[in-house]
C-alpha cells in the first residue's frame, strides 16, 4: 500500500523508534550507563574554561561588520595617540580611567565650603593612593599633557575664584575649559555660575601596555578606598532556580505509579546533556562567552560617605565567570528535557502494564519520540543558522545550544528512556518507589489507614490494561475536549483570538528599543543610582563628536574652504549641537593668520606656516594627517547638547550622517567611540526579524516532512508566527524594550512555541478517529495533561526570576512567561479549533470518505446548525487570516523600517568590561586650549 501524504517518512521513522525503544527496554543498563561514562569523559573539557574565556564586552556585543568599526579604524591609523599630549575628546577607544560624582544633599550648592572642602579631601586621598609597595603613584600613572597629570581642574578653578566662573566655558590661565561635563545641577544667570548640585571627577591613567599592570593595581586601590563591600556575587537567584525546578516531581500518589525519580533522571538528563556538549566545545577550543541571556550576575559595592552634605556614588561592574552561564542553558534545556519528558510518560502510561517492558517502551518510543524528533530538529536547524549572526557572542550561544541541543536529544531517547525501562521493571514487579520493596496492590482491611496509604499501591484500569488515568486526564476527555468542539464555543475561540491579535499588533506598533547601562546592575546598588544621577545632572551635554575629511583636501583654496565651512555650519544648526561650541584647527589657523598677517591662500605658504603654528597650537597638529605636502585627512569637533537618552543619541547618530550626505564636500564622515554600540541596534532588529523567519521555515519543512498531514503542519508554523507577533506586542505593552539582550532570549523562548504545536499536531494527524472532532478530543485527552504539566514546570522554573532584583532577570521570566502562556492557551484551544476547522475544509473540498461529518453533508445534502455554525466560522476564519497577514506585514514593516525613529533606546554607555569604575557620556575640550580638559564623567577600565 502507497504511502499517505506524507507518511512516506513518518511511517518508517516510527518504525525506526519503536525498534530503539525495544532495544532500550531489553537492555536498559548500556544505555543507562554509556552517556554517564560519556559525561564523565566529556566533562573534563571545563579544565580548559579559563582559557577559553573571551568576554571582551566590545568584541562579543557589537557587530563585528559596525561602520562605526571602520571608522574607528581609520581614525587609528590617520590619528594616533600622542602620549605626551593626551586629549580625552580625541580618544578613538574607552581610554582607562575612574570616575566619581558628588552629590549634594538637600539641593544645596556643592561648591560651597564645607561641602566643597570635602570634595578637596577626598580628592586628596584618591591622588595618594600608591602600588607596588608605594613605589608607583597617581603622578606616575596619569595620563599628561605638557608633562602635567590631566587633572580636575574644575577643583582649581573653584577653589582659586569660585564667585566668577562663567559656564559652560571658562577662561583658566589664559585659556577656554568646557565646564559642560564636570558640573550638574547648574544654576548660571547670563552664563555666570551661580550653583552647582554636583560634581563630576575624573582619573584617567596611562593607556600603554607597559603600564597596563601598574594601572589595574591602582584602579583596585581607588576601589579599595571607596567600597568596603566588594564583591558580594548575586547568585541566589541560581539556588532558587534549581530548588524550583524539583516542586513539579510529586505529581501522583500511587506508590507504585509513582514517578518521582523518572522527574529527577528527566532534570538529570539535560544535565548531563549541557555538561558533555560544553565539554566537547571547551576541548576543541571553541571560545566560551558569558551570553546575554540571563547571564549578567553583577560584582557591586558602595560605600556612602558619611557625612550630612554629600554623597559620593561610584559604579565597579564585574561579570560572574561562570556559575550564571551555565545556569541559563541549564534552564533552557531542562525546558525541554522535561517537555520531552512528559510527553515519552503520557506515552508511557498508555501501554499495557501487562506487557513486557521491552514491548511498553516500543510502544512508546514509536508514538513520542517522533514529535520529539520534529522539535529536536527544529531547535537545530534555528540554532545552526544563528551561528552566523553578526554578534560573536549570538554566534558563541548558538553553537554551544546547537551542541547541547543533540545531546539533549541523544540522552534522552537513551539515558533517560533506560531509566524509563529500570523505573517499568520496578512497577512490574510492584515494587514501592521509594524502598524498593514488594508492595501489596490492594488495601488489606487488617491493617491501618496510613499503612494502606504509605504501603500499598500499583493499581490500574482493568478494562484498557493501562495505568489509571489522572484527574486531569480525564477532565480533557470527558469535559474540556467536548467543550471545545461545540460550534459556538469555537465562533468564541476564533473571536478571542482576533482580540489577543489586535491587541499584539497594537503592541509592535509601539515597541520600543534598547537598555539602560545600569539596568544591568541590582535595582538597589549604586551603579544604578549612579547612573540615574548621571542622567539626572549631566544630561545637558553630550558626547564630542569627531567630524572628519577622510580625503585629501585643498584647504587653502577660499571656495573650497567655503565649501567645508558651509558643511560645518549645517551640522552647528542641528537642534542637537551646540553652535557656539566647538573645535576646528583650520578656524583657528585661519585667525592665527590674520593676527600674524600670513598670507595662507597658496599652497606652498599654506603649508609654509603650519609648523610656528603648531608650535603655539601643540593640540592641533594631533588633528590633521599630513605628510610631505599633502593633507591625507584632517578633524573637527562639535558639542552635543540635550542628549537626555539614547533615542535622542540615535537621532542624533542620524541627522549628522543625513546631514553629511547633503554637503557638498563628500568624504566626510563623523565618529565617536560610543557610536560602536549604536551599531548594534539596527542590527539587532534585522537579527530578530531574521531569526523569526528561519524558526518559521525550519519548522514548516520538519513539520511537512515528519507529521502526516500537510495543513497541520502549515498550520503549525503559522501558529509559530501567530505566537511571536503575539508575545512581540505584548511585551511592548509589558514596558519590555527590544535588545540585544531581547533577541537571544526572544530566540530562545521561541523554540518553545514549537515543541507542543509538534506534539498536539503530531497527536491530531496521528489520531486512528475519523471524524475531526474525535480527533481533537483524541488528542487533547493524550497530551492536554503534559502540556499543563510542561507549562507549569517551566513557569514554576523561571517564576523566582520575577524578584530578581536585576532587570535582565525580570525581562527573561517576562518573555519567558509570555511564551509559555500565549502558546499554552494556543495549543490547548486555538490550535485545536484551527486544525478542525481546516480539517473539515478539506474533506468537504476533497469528499473524503473517511469523514462521517462529510458523508453526511453530501448524502442528506441538509446542513443541521452545528454545520452552518461550523461553516460561517471556517468563512470567518478565512477572511481574519487575510487581515491578520495584511496587519502582521505593516506591523513587520513598522518594526524594521520605522523603528529607530519611535524607539527608546536607553543605552547610553552600552559597554562593560572586567573593571569598570565610573561610566558615562563623554565630552569636550574647547578649541584651542594649551590646559587639559575637564574631561567627562568616566570609567576606570583596567586593560
Amino acid at each position: 500500500m502507497g504511502c499517505r501524504r506524507t507518511d512516506c517518512l513518518s511511517k518508517p521513522l516510527s518504525g525506526l523508534f519503536e525498534k530503539l525503544g525495544s532495544l532500550v527496554g531489553s537492555c536498559p543498563l548500556y544505555f543507562f550507563v554509556i552517556p554517564l561514562v560519556l559525561t564523565a569523559a566529556l566533562s573534563g573539557g571545563f579544565a580548559f574554561l579559563k582559557d577559553r574565556e573571551d568576554n571582551d564586552f566590545e568584541r562579543q556585543y557589537t557587530p563585528k561588520k559596525g561602520p562605526s568599526k571602520a571608522t574607528r579604524e581609520f581614525v587609528k591609523e590617520n590619528f594616533p595617540y600622542n602620549d605626551s599630549m593626551f586629549s580625552e575628546e580625541r580618544l578613538y577607544d574607552r581610554g582607562n580611567f575612574a570616575s566619581l560624582i558628588a552629590v549634594s544633599t538637600n539641593n544645596l550648592n556643592v561648591l560651597a565650603d564645607p561641602a566643597f572642602e570635602e570634595i578637596l579631601r577626598l580628592n586628596k586621598k584618591i591622588l595618594n593612593i600608591t602600588v607596588y609597595d608605594g613605589t608607583l603613584g597617581f603622578d606616575d600613572l596619569c595620563a599628561k599633557a605638557n608633562g602635567e597629570c590631566v587633572s580636575n581642574v574644575i577643583l582649581d578653578i573653584v577653589r582659586s575664584n569660585e564667585s566668577s566662573i562663567t559656564y559652560p566655558v571658562h577662561t583658566y590661565r589664559s585659556s577656554p575649559v568646557f565646564l559642560g561635563s564636570a558640573l550638574g545641577g547648574v544654576h548660571a544667570v547670563n552664563n555666570s555660575l551661580i550653583s552647582a548640585k554636583a560634581v563630576k571627577l575624573f582619573y584617567y591613567l596611562d593607556h600603554r601596555e607597559s603600564k597596563a599592570n601598574a594601572s589595574r593595581l591602582w584602579l583596585r586601590g581607588f576601589k579599595k578606598l571607596l567600597s568596603e563591600e566588594l564583591d558580594k556575587e548575586h547568585i541566589d537567584s541560581i539556588a532558587d532556580v534549581a530548588t524550583t525546578l524539583y516542586l513539579y516531581l510529586l505529581h501522583r500518589f500511587d506508590n507504585v505509579r509513582n514517578k518521582v525519580w523518572v522527574a529527577v533522571f528527566g532534570v538529570l538528563s539535560a544535565g548531563l546533556a549541557v555538561l558533555s556538549s560544553f565539554g566537547l566545545l571547551l576541548y576543541i577550543g571553541v571560545p566560551f562567552v558569558i551570553t546575554v541571556a540571563n547571564s549578567p550576575f553583577l560584582i557591586l559595592g558602595e560605600k556612602k560617605k558619611k557625612h550630612p552634605r554629600l554623597r559620593y556614588m561610584f559604579q565597579i561592574i564585574a561579570v560572574h565567570q561562570v556559575t550564571c552561564c551555565i545556569c541559563t542553558y541549564n534552564v533552557f534545556f531542562s525546558g525541554i528535557g522535561l517537555n520531552n519528558m512528559f510527553v515519552m510518560v503520557s506515552d508511557w502510561q498508555h501501554t499495557n502494564v501487562k506487557e513486557p517492558v521491552s514491548k511498553r517502551m516500543a510502544h512508546s518510543y514509536k508514538d513520542a519520540v517522533m514529535p520529539i524528533t520534529i522539535t529536536a530538529l527544529t531547535d537545530l536547524l534555528k540554532f545552526s543558522i544563528g551561528t552566523t549572526s553578526d554578534f560573536p557572542s549570538v554566534q558563541s550561544f548558538c553553537l554551544y545550544t546547537t551542541i547541547s541541543i543533540i545531546f539533549c536529544y541523544i540522552y534522552t531517547v537513551t539515558f533517560f528512556g533506560a531509566f524509563l525501562a529500570l523505573n517499568g521493571r520496578r512497577e512490574a514487579s510492584n515494587r514501592h518507589w521509594f524502598t524498593c520493596m514488594k508492595i501489596p496492590t490492594d488495601h488489606l482491611d487488617d491493617r491501618s489507614k496510613i499503612h494502606n496509604i504509605c504501603c500499598v499501591g500499583g493499581s490500574y484500569d482493568e478494562d484498557t490494561g493501562a495505568e489509571k488515568k489522572q484527574p486531569a486526564s480525564n477532565f480533557f476527555k470527558d469535559y474540556y475536549g467536548p467543550f471545545l468542539i461545540k460550534p459556538w464555543v469555537k465562533g468564541v475561540v476564533i473571536f478571542l483570538y482576533v482580540v489577543y491579535l489586535a491587541a499584539s499588533i497594537y503592541g509592535c506598533f509601539h515597541i520600543q528599543q534598547g537598555i539602560e547601562l545600569y539596568d544591568l546592575a541590582a535595582d538597589n546598588s549604586h551603579v544604578t543610582r549612579f547612573n540615574k544621577k548621571d542622567r539626572e545632572y549631566f544630561s545637558d551635554y553630550g558626547p564630542s563628536v569627531m567630524v572628519i575629511v577622510s580625503d585629501e583636501f585643498p584647504y587653502w583654496v577660499r571656495l573650497t574652504r567655503l565649501r567645508l565651512e558651509s558643511c560645518m555650519s549645517s551640522l552647528k544648526r542641528l537642534p542637537f549641537v551646540d553652535e557656539d561650541i566647538y573645535t576646528s584647527w583650520l578656524d583657528t589657523y585661519i585667525s592665527y593668520a590674520k593676527e600674524n598677517n600670513l598670507n595662507i591662500e597658496h599652497k606652498y605658504l599654506f603649508i609654509q606656516h603650519l609648523a610656528p603654528f603648531w608650535d603655539s597650537f601643540p593640540y592641533f597638529k594631533q588633528d590633521v594627517n599630513f605628510t610631505g605636502d599633502s593633507f591625507h585627512a584632517s578633524r573637527f569637533f562639535i558639542q552635543t547638547i540635550n542628549i537626555a537618552n539614547a533615542s535622542q543619541e540615535i537621532d542624533m547618530l542620524k541627522g549628522l550622517k543625513t546631514t553629511l550626505e547633503g554637503c557638498r564636500v563628500k568624504s566626510m564622515l563623523v565618529y565617536n567611540w560610543n557610536f560602536i554600540f549604536y551599531d548594534q541596534y539596527d542590527v539587532v532588529v534585522k537579527n530578530t526579524i531574521k531569526n523569526v523567519i528561519v524558526i518559521t521555515a525550519a519548522m514548516l519543512l520538519v513539520s511537512l516532512l515528519l507529521i502526516p498531514d500537510p495543513l497541520c503542519s502549515f498550520w503549525v508554523a503559522c501558529s509559530i508566527t501567530s505566537v511571536t507577533v503575539g508575545v512581540t506586542g505584548l511585551m511592548a505593552l509589558w514596558n519590555i524594550q527590544l535588545d540585544s539582550i531581547f533577541m537571544i532570549i526572544f530566540t530562545v523562548c521561541i523554540g518553545f512555541t514549537v515543541d507542543f504545536s509538534a506534539h498536539m499536531s503530531y497527536a491530531f494527524a496521528s489520531s486512528k478517529k475519523s471524524c475531526p472532532n474525535d480527533r481533537a478530543v483524541d488528542a487533547l485527552a493524550s497530551l492536554g495533561y503534559p502540556i499543563l504539566q510542561g507549562a507549569f514546570s517551566t513557569i514554576l522554573g523561571v517564576s523566582v526570576l520575577a524578584t530578581s532584583e536585576f532587570h535582565t532577570f525580570r525581562m527573561f521570566f517576562k518573555i519567558f512567561f509570555l511564551v509559555v502562556m500565549v502558546r499554552t492557551s494556543k495549543e490547548a484551544a486555538m490550535l485545536t479549533v484551527v486544525a478542525i476547522i481546516i480539517k473539515y475544509s478539506y474533506n468537504s473540498l476533497n469528499g473524503d470518505p473517511q469523514s462521517e461529518h462529510t458523508n453526511q453533508l453530501h448524502s442528506r445534502k441538509v446542513l443541521d446548525n452545528a454545520a452552518v455554525l461550523d461553516t460561517l466560522t471556517l468563512h470567518l476564519y478565512q477572511v481574519f487570516l487575510i487581515i491578520f497577514y495584511a496587519a502582521m506585514a505593516a506591523a513587520g514593516f513598522h518594526v524594521s523600517s520605522c523603528l529607530f525613529t519611535d524607539i527608546n533606546i536607553s543605552s547610553k554607555h552600552p559597554w562593560m568590561h572586567q573593571l569598570n569604575v565610573g561610566c558615562s557620556r563623554k565630552s569636550r575640550r574647547s578649541s584651542g586650549s594649551n590646559f587639559p580638559s575637564i574631561p567627562p564623567m568616566a570609567a576606570v577600565h583596567a586593560g
